[in-house]
């Protein structure tokens, strides 16, 4: 359910936590603070239009990167290029909370192509 939150920033919930938009004021990128519940992972996915940038605040975030899995930690990163497949799972009792930067020529939702995902969204 897309919403706002109290500063008035678009905030939506999703199956496997939930997602803020910090900034998508400028057109050359979109920043968001995306928050993944234990036990739970977004979908193995795509962008033909961007690329991301994942820094996790919190939690551990196991990244899959082209069918290569590895953990983030707090203060680390990740690149996803466009047309990489990807996703983060949480397999910790802690949420996950990392900051997205996606660049490239559009940001909107429909520009994901879902490979899995768990909740039937493929």
């Amino acid at each position: 359910m897309n919403t706002t939150d109290q500063w008035g920033r678009e905030y939506d919930e999703r199956p496997w936590g939930n997602f803020t938009v910090i900034d998508d004021v400028a057109d050359d990128h979109k920043v968001k603070r995306i928050v993944v519940n234990p036990g739970q992972r977004l979908s193995y996915q795509v962008h033909a239009k961007r690329a991301e940038h994942w820094y996790v605040v919190s939690g551990v975030a196991t990244v899959v990167l082209d069918g290569e899995t590895f953990e983030r930690r707090p203060g680390e990163s990740v690149d996803i290029a466009i047309g990489a497949a990807h996703r983060c799972e949480n397999h910790s009792a802690e949420p996950v909370v990392f900051i997205e930067v996606q660049t490239g020529t559009y940001f909107g939702e429909d520009d994901i192509v879902r490979l899995e995902d768990d909740f039937g969204r493929s």
